[in-house]
């Protein structure tokens, strides 16, 4: 739900940022352009947290910094930007919140640190996020239990446990590994800051500790994790490379993330103290 004193999206801009040409119907079709375009063009990233600054979550700084400067962002950033393109489309949408579970017991209680989106196409409601990373869905997935569903890349499925527990799920290897849980309860614009800010501040938040970065182009899935570069090829080999030195760090993040880096003066000091 949008801040209803902030100036609205440029939408002409973020759809050239993506690559996506207007106009476009407000259909399930429409959605899934979207979001596979999203995803391969818009880097996952968290120089700013890494860097001691906590991202600014109004829409004028969010597409002044994703679009027109050609960064990236993490979760709040980027599904922030998808929502509000999405409404200034049309399209009816609920901003939620999720408990990452990926790495974690099933049962583990996190707090709510995911932002993700509900959007209604064509009759149906379907869960898009543009900002789990290296996991991110690249279609909308219809909020159905149980049923595998395709996108351009892995196959996910959401489970439902009870009225006010659902579960998505991603297929690996050979099994099926749980992201995050969330309900439908619908958030507001202080929910998020409240949670980007302990996102982005906490000593503990591998956000302030490491860098991550993702993306999803078609038929690849590029990930980084401080110095481990990983391309992984859809139905092939998958590319490790440990990154060495801060300029190494830096091609990796402008060739193959397309990110403009920014002018911190501590940019350097700081990827080459990341650990081996």
């Amino acid at each position: 739900m949008p801040d209803t004193d902030q100036p609205a999206i440029d939408l002409d801009a973020y759809l050239q940022r993506i690559g996506v040409t207007a106009p476009l119907a407000r259909n399930l079709q429409t959605l899934r352009t979207i979001v596979a375009a999203h995803v391969a063009t818009i880097p996952f990233e968290n120089l700013d947290p890494f860097l001691g600054v906590s991202p600014a979550l109004d829409i004028a700084s969010v597409q002044r910094k994703l679009v027109h400067e050609h960064r990236g962002g993490y979760c709040f950033e980027q599904n922030r930007l998808l929502s509000d393109a999405l409404r200034a489309l049309g399209f009816v949408v609920t901003d939620l919140a999720a408990r990452v579970l990926w790495g974690q017991p099933e049962d583990t209680i996190t707090a709510r640190t995911h932002m993700l989106l509900r959007v209604e196409a064509d009759g149906k409601s379907c869960l898009a996020d543009v900002g789990f990373g290296g996991n991110t869905p690249t279609a909308p997935l219809e909020v159905v239990p149980d049923i595998a569903q395709a996108t351009p890349h892995e196959a996910f499925r959401l489970q439902r446990r009870d009225a006010d527990d659902w579960r998505l799920q991603v297929h690996a290897g050979d099994d099926w590994k749980t992201l995050y849980r969330f309900d439908l309860t619908p958030q507001y614009p202080i929910d998020y800051r409240v949670r980007n800010w302990w996102t982005s501040t906490h000593p503990e938040s591998h956000f302030v500790t490491g860098i991550t970065a993702a993306r999803a182009p078609a038929g690849r899935r590029l990930t980084l994790r401080n110095r481990e570069f990983t391309l992984r090829i859809m139905r092939g080999a998958t590319e490790r490379r440990t990154l060495g030195t801060a300029g190494e760090i830096r091609s990796v993040l402008q060739d193959e993330f397309l990110i403009r880096l920014p002018r911190h003066p501590d940019l350097d000091r700081k990827l080459d103290s990341l650990p081996a």
